[in-house]
């Protein structure tokens, strides 16, 4: 009787510990919180977690938010792959823990039984002399067939069922982040998906690596693979898409970073949504839009960076960022014929309390096409973020040209050029580039015709006003997205 009124004492004591720390706030172990000693704070649980990953177990421990903590993966335990433990007293996570496969030191193997190892010896035996024997007697044409298809539906699947529980990828980054908004899936999550991606071919180049088209659970990926001289790069991109409040319809959605070892080298991947249309620069070479498809696709490119540049204040805010490099290979054509910005390595973050510019130590600058003018004279003040948005607003005014170029007006559409094609060679210096625009102060051409369609004339005045000398005198995103905004409505009141 005793015992037992001294069990539930105990148990009741850690009931209302774990309680008070849930109303007060835990302090938890924290591996990648350098700057905060290796602790983190939090409402919610602390949280330890094990992988193998190569044949060597990864223990990760960090702090759940409430938000998190509702998410059953992150206290889920599963056999031979991870494991989790979640807890609420302070420092309660700062504990080793193993995996259930016989890796933990403390754990002796147990002898098997004679008996057990025949009945399992055997059948295996049984098995591979038949499987020997099928795989001999298989010859010829049928042979092959079959070895091709299943080398092609042969995909390392095993972990989607713990990941992604018959969800897709827009479904779980919608379950574990706020509504859809937050800064990312978890580092453990991430993880996990990219190095059960199996890349199936390259869809592009550039000057950080390559692009690939890749595969997990079934679904398409992109994966941007950064060589390790370039880790920088790589690193500052995947900081910036996981900015608290980023997600965006208009901006490449962000799925994982990882970095995996091929055996000769280190691989730094980048995994995003795949639109399959490509670059708004492939899509125009190929395609003439219309009317309406030209306010579609300004409209979407004018909100995503609207929503780049806007600061969200509160507790779960989002800084005001700038692009720094748009321009139409960086925008990708969404299969609704919208678009996503994308290609955030040189971008920058706004700190608006303590009025600092987060500007990355990069040594790559933006293409020199899309430059401003105050960024090719160097007269642009850097210790102002606003600069940094009025470059970006030049930019897109460039981009508008190039999409309202081709649009098709009475049967009448232009072929595709680059900005300045007529006046720069096909890979202009910044010295090229400063003549033109800051000296000539040219500016692309905006053919008369455009002034028969109300839609183009709109569009010419826009990127006139995107082109300004004086910075401050720019069109905002914001205004540039109402202006387009009301195109549309009145291209559907006319319809």
């Amino acid at each position: 009787m005793r015992r037992a009124l001294r069990s539930g004492l105990r148990a009741a004591a850690l009931v209302l510990a774990a309680c008070a720390s849930l109303c007060t706030g835990l302090t938890c172990m924290c591996q990648l919180c350098e700057k905060t000693n290796f602790t983190c704070e939090t409402e919610g649980a602390c949280w330890a977690s094990v992988m193998l990953t190569n044949g060597k177990q990864e223990v990760i421990k960090s702090c759940l938010s409430l938000l998190q903590l509702k998410a059953q993966i992150f206290c889920h335990s599963s056999k031979n792959i991870t494991r989790t433990e979640c807890c609420y007293t302070d420092f309660c996570n700062n504990v080793t823990i193993y995996l259930p496969t016989g890796t933990d030191p403390s754990s002796k193997p147990k002898p098997w039984p004679v008996e057990l190892t025949v009945i399992i010896i055997v059948p295996v035996c049984v098995l591979s002399i038949a499987l020997m024997l099928t795989v001999y007697t298989c010859q010829g044409h049928h042979c092959k067939i079959i070895k091709k298809k299943r080398a092609n539906i042969e995909e390392p699947l095993s972990e989607c069922n713990l990941v992604n529980p018959g969800k897709t990828l827009r479904d779980l980054i919608f379950d574990m982040t706020t509504s859809g908004s937050g800064s990312g899936l978890p580092l453990l999550v991430q993880r996990t998906i990219a190095r059960t991606i199996v890349l199936q071919d390259i869809i592009g180049k550039g000057r950080f690596g390559e692009v690939w088209r890749g595969k997990w659970c079934g679904e398409d990926v992109a994966v941007k693979i950064f060589s390790s001289r370039d880790e920088r790069s790589w690193f500052r991109e995947a900081e910036i898409y996981q900015t608290i409040m980023l997600r965006h319809e208009n901006i490449l959605g962000f799925i994982a970073a990882d970095n995996k070892d091929n055996g000769t080298w280190t691989q730094l991947w980048l995994v995003s949504e795949y639109h399959e249309q490509g670059s708004l620069y492939d899509y125009l070479n190929s395609n003439m839009v219309t009317v309406d498809g030209m306010i579609k696709l300004a409209l979407s490119i004018a909100s995503g960076v609207a929503h780049l540049h806007m600061e969200i204040v509160g507790t779960q805010g989002k800084p005001a960022i700038s692009h720094r490099d748009l321009k139409s290979k960086n925008i990708l054509v969404k299969r609704n014929e919208t678009c996503a910005i994308a290609d955030l390595g040189l971008a920058v973050k706004h700190d608006s309390v303590l009025n600092t510019i987060d500007i990355p130590q990069n040594p790559r600058v933006g293409t020199k096409r899309y430059m401003a003018p105050e960024i090719l004279d160097d007269t642009m003040n850097i210790n102002i973020f606003e600069s940094f948005k009025h470059a970006d607003i030049y930019s897109l005014g460039l981009v508008y040209w190039e999409i309202s170029r081709r649009c098709s007006v009475g049967g009448m559409v232009e072929e595709y050029q680059l900005p300045y094609y007529d006046a720069v060679p096909s890979d202009p210096s910044i010295e090229d580039m400063k003549k033109v625009v800051c000296e000539q102060k040219l500016r692309p051409n905006i053919p008369n015709q455009w002034q028969s369609c109300e839609v183009l004339r709109v569009m010419g005045r826009i990127m006139r006003e995107c082109w300004y000398a004086n910075g401050a005198a720019r069109l905002t995103a914001l205004r540039i997205k109402k202006t387009i905004s009301q195109l549309c409505v009145q291209d559907n009141s006319k319809a």
